[in-house]
């Protein structure tokens, strides 16, 4: 996906993306590895869910929710969709990152078990976790299924429940910007982030990390 923010003279309505990650699990309490497994909400989660979805729902030209299929981030993807009354679509190419045999590992622990992987995996995009994903190959599916949205939304906004890497590449390629961008951007549990498509190619992002619904 291709273009940049600010002054860039687009025409047309663009596909608007409100890119929302899922709520609290025991995993995420602990700062561990959350890749492909399924941890289900914790109460804190499950809260952040329902005023994350109210937001969503709240959106008046809201067209459809796009969600991953792991349970942590349905469980908004579902409560938006039924309190908005749109189509739910579920969608592979959004999964969060394989992180292969670190899954369930604190930062420590991976650093430990790996030590000359993971320091090189911390700063290169093309390096893969032991029997993972390198992020290229997050971005790549990550990509296409913004591409699928985009061609059959257009102009839409589009609620979409996901996870931290690909919210983060969706508003990567909001910003046209490099694979720091990955290591350094920070996204709470529950966050909002509105990223737009236009269909002559530009982009612009507009909100990054919003959690004052969550208050």
């Amino acid at each position: 996906m291709t273009g940049g923010p600010g002054w860039t003279g687009a025409t047309g309505r663009p596909t608007r993306f409100l890119l929302a990650r899922h709520g609290q699990t025991p995993l995420s309490v602990d700062r561990r590895y959350s890749g492909q497994g399924d941890p289900r909400l914790t109460d804190l989660g499950l809260l952040q869910a329902e005023r994350t979805a109210a937001r969503l729902a709240a959106h008046p030209h809201l067209a459809a929710v796009v969600s991953s299929p792991l349970s942590r981030a349905l469980g908004t993807a579902e409560r938006t969709a039924k309190a908005a009354g749109v189509p739910l679509v579920v969608d592979d190419d959004l999964i969060e990152t394989d992180f292969g045999s670190w899954e369930g590992l604190t930062f420590r622990e991976a650093s430990e078990q790996d030590p000359e992987l993971h320091s090189r995996w911390l700063g290169d995009t093309t390096v893969s976790p032991p029997g993972g994903e390198s992020f290229d190959e997050v971005r790549e599916r990550v990509e296409r299924g913004l591409r699928r949205i985009v061609s059959e939304r257009p102009g839409g906004v589009v609620a979409v429940v996901s996870h931290v890497t690909p919210i983060k590449l969706a508003i990567r390629a909001g910003l046209n910007a490099g694979d720091d961008l990955l290591f350094r951007l920070h996204l709470d549990l529950g966050s909002v982030s509105d990223v737009r498509f236009y269909p002559d190619g530009p982009t612009s992002v507009h909100l990054v990390n919003d959690t004052s619904h969550l208050d």
